[in-house]
């Protein structure tokens, strides 16, 4: 017999269901997508029982579960709950994948690009608008690659908390919380860092030129903001390993190109087997491996 057709059950934790999230499942060449949207801890657990109650056997790793929506923290808590109506020890569970406002395919794109020019153990990175979905998991995979991390936020706050979480995470993690609250606060932010990555929302500057000119360590600046103006001035939307200024630069469509490639290759995962589960570390790992 023909092996059933795939499927992704979609979980959106916000009202209506991400149609990016929808059109690159189609493009990695999901069968089926099941899309649900506003789904909480509280909900969850029907729509789980949904997936692993209705196949058996070998059929179970041809469904999976996509957990999306803006609010990474809203994902990890329904990732979290899902783990909780999983049945492994009786052959019930399916593949996940978390993907909150492309957080973890967009920083897994990113890092990786670092990684290409920079020894990423020894790099010294400053990571601007580090409390958003992106940043966090930027982050958080240069502190666990075993560099120095600043985590900048104009609220030092909530750098700290967000620190502490990475922490928790990642052991022994070298990163630290820093005020990029005013231009004053720059140079000191600034100072010795190798690797910027902005990855703030639209609409702000993070990084004028001048500031990013007088850093004379810095040697790589990746800006993942698509909405023009630029985070970090200066650096253009297609760049991809572009040298402006002595720096090599690369800018949001430079580094979504691999993004989307990671996204599709981690769908495809998904329905290798039933138990598999793609958080930040499993994407970035996947990234490394593509050509």
């Amino acid at each position: 017999m023909s092996e059933k057709p795939t499927i992704l059950c979609q979980l959106d934790t916000d009202p209506l269901p991400s149609v990016f999230d929808r059109v690159v499942a189609v493009d990695a060449g999901v069968q089926h997508i099941f899309s649900y949207g506003g789904v909480t801890p509280q909900n969850v657990m029907p729509l789980v029982h949904g997936c692993i109650f209705t196949r058996g056997g070998a059929d179970l790793r041809r469904t999976a579960v996509f957990v999306g929506g803006s609010d990474v923290t809203a994902g990890e808590a329904v990732l979290a709950e899902i783990k909780k109506h999983l049945i492994p020890q009786y052959g019930l569970s399916v593949s996940l994948m978390l993907d909150s406002n492309g957080s973890n395919t967009t920083a897994a794109a990113a890092v990786r690009a670092a990684g290409r020019h920079l020894d990423l153990s020894r790099a010294n990175s400053l990571v601007l608008g580090g409390t958003g979905p992106v940043g966090q998991r930027v982050a958080r995979l240069l502190a666990r690659a075993g560099g120095n991390v600043r985590l900048g936020s104009r609220q030092k706050e909530r750098a700290e908390a967000v620190c502490a979480v990475i922490r928790a995470h990642v052991p022994g993690a070298d990163i630290q919380a820093v005020s990029v609250a005013s231009s004053s606060d720059a140079p000191t932010a600034l100072d010795g860092r190798n690797l910027v990555v902005a990855a703030g929302a639209a609409g702000a500057v993070l990084l004028p030129k001048k500031l990013r000119l007088a850093c004379k360590s810095l040697k790589v600046a990746i800006d993942l903001n698509g909405v023009p103006p630029a985070g970090i001035e200066g650096v253009e939307l297609p760049d991809k390993a572009a040298d402006r200024d002595g720096h090599v630069c690369y800018g949001a469509l430079g580094v979504g190109g691999t993004k989307m490639k990671v996204h599709r290759a981690a769908i495809n995962k998904l329905f290798e087997s039933n138990n598999a589960v793609l958080d930040i570390e499993e994407v970035y790992s996947l990234a490394l491996q593509l050509p």
